[in-house]
């Protein structure tokens, strides 16, 4: 994990969160690994996934592999 007082930029809201239901992923691009973090904590800390590994999660939510 990173904190987010690290110079991240370019982040966007996921297309897989949530509208309303506060489940909100935000990833920045054009860095090496790919940051992630919750939307409505900006401030809070940062995951950075390499980008096989994102690459992999995304595969993932879009299988339902993690509906309830």
């Amino acid at each position: 994990m990173h904190s987010a007082e690290h110079s991240f930029t370019g982040w966007y809201k996921s297309s897989f969160s949530g509208a309303n239901q506060g489940e909100c992923l935000e990833v920045a691009v054009g860095h090496p690994d790919v940051p992630v973090r919750d939307s409505k904590t900006p401030h809070g800390p940062v995951i950075a996934f390499s980008a096989p590994h994102w690459t992999t999660f995304v595969a993932a939510v879009v299988d339902g592999r993690f509906d309830a």
